[in-house]
């Protein structure tokens, strides 16, 4: 069972977020090896988890409407 992924962790810099492990940011234990994996709240700030809402919603291309 996966862990739970924190929506506002206090420190999020200080782990990867790569997968279910969360290693400490100079113990990378999956072997990705170079680089870790930002938070979403580091990349997309602090309303990241309300992103859905502003995201374009689809055309259609024959009709030209807007699908819902």
């Amino acid at each position: 069972m996966p862990k739970k992924f924190p929506t506002h962790p206090s420190h999020p810099e200080r782990i990867c977020w790569g997968c279910d492990l969360y290693c400490p940011v100079k113990a990378l234990a999956c072997g990705n090896g170079s680089d870790r994996t930002m938070h979403p709240v580091e990349l997309f700030g602090e309303d990241w988890d309300r992103f859905e809402d502003r995201l374009d919603k689809p055309i259609d291309e024959v009709s030209g409407v807007q699908c819902s």
